[in-house]
């Protein structure tokens, strides 16, 4: 029965990667697509209870759970820093929203390079107040572990207006090959040249294993055209052929959920308990797939980095449809 139990977690928390590959796709693409709005200085105010608009008051929806899963653009299993900052930063940011009344799960993509207020700390590892610059840097602060994932919690907690975010799960870069071998390897077609990155991927259709798994999805610089255009399409690419390694495992049984779980478990840090995931797993394991959305707004190359700026008009209306309902009136 233990094991059972073991084994349901342990797929729950798998599937949860895959899904991370599954939207590091969809974000990019959505964001390629998206229409620029020019940045606004508005007046809204960050409410953290009540918002009011328009007359209508809006109160905090209480029948949703989210999670915040954190790409860490880092190698290696987690480890401490041993500091109180790191070099780890959050280069995905996607939060699960589970949605109890409607039964789907609504995904919220962050750009990485979004301007925020974050906590900072100083000598010690003490608040050392905040510090306004990329999201992607919110998890260097800190030692690398829970207090760097609570860091970002707190970020985009304060970002979406206060919302309580309630689970976390971090992984390292690692942590994709691993997935990718899990399913026996990828098969795609390739149609770049990659000879400058990785001679052993050839042109035409092969099936990557261990790190060309990261390479196919991730390179852009000394590839092909070197376009970002070039690359979410060879995402897709990837997706496709690994959504059909998938089912092709799947067929076999269930047992390599486990053993890849217990392959990618030392690249992740997590709040979700064994009680928080068997919970999960009974509510939400058969939710369907909702809307995938990021705010818009407006990129810019600053002094040191991209820098992107949310339309607050938009960002006011993403936050009222997914996590706030106006109240009804008797």
């Amino acid at each position: 029965m233990k094991n059972q139990k073991y084994r349901k977690e342990a797929g729950f928390l798998l599937l949860v990667l895959i899904l991370v590959l599954v939207v590091l796709y969809s974000g990019l693409r959505i964001m390629e697509a998206a229409v620029l709005r020019p940045y606004q200085t508005g007046e809204t105010q960050p409410p953290t209870k009540t918002i009011v608009r328009d007359g209508v008051e809006y109160f905090p929806r209480q029948d949703i759970t989210t999670l915040l899963i954190m790409g860490i653009d880092q190698y290696g299993p987690v480890e401490d820093s041993g500091y109180y900052n790191n070099i780890g930063a959050n280069d995905l940011n996607i939060l699960l929203i589970f949605d109890e009344t409607a039964e789907v799960c609504h995904i919220l993509h962050l750009n990485r390079d979004t301007m925020v207020e974050m906590p900072a700390l100083g000598l010690g590892g003490n608040s050392a107040g905040t510090y306004y610059g990329q999201l992607a840097l919110s998890h260097t602060y800190g030692s690398g572990l829970e207090d760097s994932c609570q860091n970002t919690v707190q970020t985009v907690s304060d970002f979406l207006y206060g919302l309580e975010i309630d689970y976390y799960l971090a992984m390292n870069m690692d942590a994709i090959p691993k997935i990718n071998d899990a399913v026996g390897g990828v098969t795609v077609t390739v149609t770049e040249d990659f000879s400058k990155v990785d001679p052993q991927i050839t042109m035409g259709e092969m099936t990557l294993h261990g790190q060309q798994a990261i390479t196919f999805v991730r390179s852009r610089q000394n590839v092909g055209d070197q376009q970002n255009t070039s690359r979410i399409q060879r995402q897709k690419e990837y997706m496709d052929g690994f959504h059909q390694a998938f089912q092709e495992k799947r067929e076999g049984g269930i047992s390599f959920v486990l053993e890849a779980y217990g392959q990618v478990e030392p690249y992740i840090v997590t709040n979700c308990s064994a009680n928080a995931v068997s919970g999960m797993i009974e509510r939400y394991g058969h939710y369907e797939t909702g809307e995938v959305v990021t705010p818009e707004g407006e990129s810019i190359r600053g002094e040191t980095y991209m820098e992107f700026y949310a339309d607050e008009e938009q960002l006011d209306e993403l936050i009222l449809r997914l996590f706030y309902a106006p109240k009804q009136r008797g």
